[in-house]
């Protein structure tokens, strides 16, 4: 099977996000740059870029073509007044911009894809590259507070969640916000924000999954360590199943092919992916799977959230030593015991524990097919 030049770079580009080792390297990065711009003809040279807001206004990008995504989150951070020290908490996104006000996040650009490149290779309609708060946890919400401009951000990403139904606060929590809205009152906003429903997790597109039933559609949102699963049975009820991170041991993304869909008089050519993995229910493990285009930005938010709980344990347990990769660099902590008898079932019990490791364990590629 012949698998466009994007895909191939999107397996190679996945593989490679797992050992954030080979990141360090500027002379591996640069060597990125270059398969990046000479596999779609795109010369370096210096361009304007809309970043799109959660508001919807955009900020124009002054940059070079082959500039990387974390080198254009630095250039609209400055831009918008936003603390150098807080990039971490940001992040860029491939979106789609949907009929009827929707919108879809179709991917989290890495820190070494040139967000340029990646937008003009798009084979996806009404695309543009959007700046989101990248943490799943809504209590982090507190590490951003001084800053005017990040307090903003995540402000008018509340906002959005909430107008399209990703956050789902009830009649009287909406009504609240809404009069704090009104006010501007932006610390309050997100103070009950945090206890609205989904606050904070990404939604993504509706897809399909095995549980309880082959084929059944099901509504995913990921955040506060679990995936909310909202499945529509045959007989077209519905049934809420939560998946608790906690109980998650390992999974893996496959790429089944690519599928030449019709979206009106568009043909489109849509990546076949799924996402499996293995899940403790009462004294077994079960593999449960969803079939969704959205599998790598899934497995990206289900690394994100192991990641931010063992920073939180790590700052909990002062005593043993935890290396956490954060931007192409390590930081150390040190934690006393191994992690809660759910974790320790997919990380080993050691006094060192390298999250870079147990990501190499917890996500494998496959090229079923090719």
């Amino acid at each position: 099977m012949d698998l466009p030049h994007f895909s191939w770079l999107y397996i190679v580009f996945t593989q490679i996000t797992v050992d954030p080792n080979m990141l360090r390297s500027d002379v591996f990065v640069d060597f990125l740059k270059l398969a990046q711009l000479d596999t779609f003809g795109i010369t370096a040279k210096r361009a304007a870029l809309d970043i799109f807001l959660p508001d919807g206004r955009s900020i124009q990008a002054e940059i070079l073509t082959s500039d990387t995504a974390e080198r254009v989150l630095e250039v609209v951070s400055q831009k918008i007044g936003l603390c150098r020290e807080l990039l971490g908490y940001f992040g860029l996104f491939l979106i789609r911009f949907c009929k009827e006000g929707k919108l879809s996040v179709m991917k989290k650009l890495a820190d070494f894809e040139l967000p340029y490149v990646s937008l003009r290779s798009s084979e996806v309609e009404n695309c543009r590259v959007g700046l989101r708060k990248w943490y799943l946890d809504p209590s982090l919400d507190s590490m951003l507070m001084d800053c005017r401009a990040a307090v903003n951000l995540i402000y008018m990403q509340a906002i959005q969640d909430i107008e399209k139904e990703w956050a789902k606060p009830t009649q009287v929590q909406r009504q609240k916000l809404e009069a704090l809205q009104k006010e501007d009152n932006q610390t309050k906003f997100l103070e009950l924000s945090r206890e609205v429903r989904h606050y904070g997790y990404l939604q993504l597109d509706p897809c399909t999954c095995d549980y309880p039933e082959p084929g059944c559609g099901a509504a995913l949102s990921v955040g506060n360590n679990e995936i909310s699963c909202c499945v529509t049975l045959p007989d077209n009820q519905t049934q809420d199943i939560i998946f608790q991170m906690s109980r998650v041991k390992c999974w893996q993304v496959t790429f089944l092919g690519t599928l030449l869909d019709m979206d009106g008089p568009q043909r489109t050519l849509n990546q076949n992916l799924e996402l499996r993995f293995q899940y403790g229910v009462e004294s077994h493990w079960q593999w449960f799977v969803i079939y969704t285009k959205q599998a790598f930005l899934l497995s990206s938010c289900l690394k994100k959230m192991i990641s931010e709980k063992m920073i939180k344990l790590a700052a909990e347990n002062p005593e043993m030593e935890i290396e956490v990769p954060e931007q192409g660099k390590s930081k150390k902590y040190h934690i006393e015991q191994s992690w809660s008898k759910h974790y320790s079932s997919f990380l080993s019990r050691k006094s060192k524990i390298k999250i870079a490791e147990a990501d190499c364990v917890l996500e494998t590629i496959k090229e079923e097919g090719l």
